[in-house]
């Protein structure tokens, strides 16, 4: 009885833009009949995810500055406690990981704080690959172990690659991980009930992929990997705006991990969302802007060398009023 009261926890994670917010929509606005608790983590001090995650009746908390892996586990373990005393308001829990986060300290959690081994019970990691982009980073541990430790897979967006590539990618994934249940899918368009109370986390097998994974070691990144957060509420035209981000992506973009934004376009009722990966962008009006609400813009952009003072000045020369910016 004590295992069926548990709360089931599903471990979202993926690499930066393979399409975890888009999976985490899904799970807020279809039917499934479970009330969903959520847990977002970003990479960064500005939070943006939260806003682009629909609206919906779930509890969504937000913890930024740093990778819920490292610097916020306390908050991890703090919120999930709390989120204890409330036990009635819902029946699942869903933690979206930055797509720098290595999985491994995020299950320790589970295992290491007496309240969460108490309380709550790991249901399944859940990865998202980004079928398209994640050639480029192959070589990030954090891509490699967050495959590694998954239950269930999602190679995503599989109508941007040939079946060539998909069938060696499917293969590359099933090399790394030998148990995991694959699904091939398009803007992450899958049966609920095969992400959630599946029952798939097996504590053998993470130790298996690495034996001091319950250990308190702290993992490291990758230095030259940074982000830059940018915010004001001065209103945009729309038009130099895509002359910047296509110039930007055409001289950076490799080096671009991801970036996405909610924006205050000029003479629009509505906020402008805007996504990117490497060298693909995607934008479109988002939610409407409340009566009295700050109308402001919050970008984030993650990547290797990236140039904060140019952002800043790209950005501000995009305003619809002049500004004298300086670098």
């Amino acid at each position: 009885m004590a295992l069926i009261e548990k709360v089931p926890v599903t471990v979202l994670t993926g690499y930066l833009g393979a399409g975890k917010t888009t999976l985490l929509n899904r799970i807020l606005t279809e039917e499934h009949n479970q009330r969903v608790a959520v847990i977002v983590n970003e990479f960064g001090e500005v939070g943006i995810d939260h806003q682009l995650v629909m609206d919906a009746d779930e509890e969504i908390f937000e913890m930024n500055n740093g990778c819920i892996c490292c610097t916020v586990r306390g908050d991890l373990i703090r919120i999930i406690n709390d989120l204890m005393t409330r036990r009635d308001r819902f029946d699942h829990l869903v933690i979206e990981t930055t797509g720098l986060a290595d999985p491994a300290p995020v299950i320790q959690s589970f295992f290491v704080d007496e309240v969460m081994l108490r309380q709550t019970q790991l249901d399944a990691v859940v990865t998202v690959v980004d079928a398209k982009h994640i050639w480029d980073h192959w070589d990030s541990s954090e891509a490699q172990e967050q495959i590694a430790f998954a239950d269930v897979i999602l190679l995503n967006k599989t109508d941007l690659v040939s079946a060539e590539i998909l069938a060696a990618l499917l293969k590359k994934v099933r090399g790394m991980n030998a148990i995991a249940k694959i699904h091939t899918t398009q803007n992450c368009d899958i049966d609920l009930s095969a992400l959630l109370g599946v029952q798939a986390f097996d504590l053998k097998n993470a130790l298996s992929i690495d034996p001091a994974f319950l250990d308190e070691d702290a993992h490291e990144h990758d230095n030259s990997v940074s982000s830059v957060a940018i915010k004001n509420t001065e209103a945009i035209d729309i038009t130099k705006l895509n002359r910047w981000l296509y110039q930007l992506v055409q001289a950076k973009g490799p080096d671009i991990f991801r970036m996405k934004g909610i924006l205050n376009v000029e003479d629009t009722e509505r906020r402008f969302v805007f996504q990117g990966v490497h060298m693909t962008l995607d934008g479109r009006p988002g939610k409407p802007w409340r009566p009295g609400e700050t109308r402001r813009n919050e970008l984030v952009f993650i990547g290797r060398n990236l140039d904060e003072a140019e952002l800043r000045a790209g950005f501000e020369d995009c305003f619809a009023k002049a500004y004298a910016h300086s670098v």
